[in-house]
């Protein structure tokens, strides 16, 4: 069961993202937070694009747009890093049996 918080992080109509998948709804989706509820569980309603709605979301659920593009940006340097790494591996290898031949 997700944490239950009566801190509000979002504002109403402020833009966010899906900050994992939800029901129907892909992981960095955006969206606009339409309905900030609750007194010792602060929840979300969020209208996604598409004109899809979900309510009941805690903040754990949605992202702002620059954390969103910040850890986009995280993967895409540790794909990119895991992938000099492999090509590196292989050079050093062909090198080496190129020399052992």
């Amino acid at each position: 069961m997700a944490k239950q918080t009566d801190e509000v992080l979002f504002t109403q109509h402020q833009k966010v993202v899906a900050g994992r998948d939800l029901p129907g709804i892909a992981a960095g989706t955006p969206g606009k937070i339409m309905l900030i509820n609750g007194l010792t569980w602060v929840r979300y309603r969020v209208v996604f694009e598409g004109r899809i709605e979900r309510g009941m979301l805690n903040a754990d659920d949605l992202m702002t747009v620059d954390a969103w593009a910040a850890r986009e940006r995280g993967r895409l340097a540790d794909e990119r890093s895991a992938e000099l790494e492999a090509k590196r591996i292989a050079r050093q290898a062909e090198l080496a049996n190129g020399s052992a031949a």
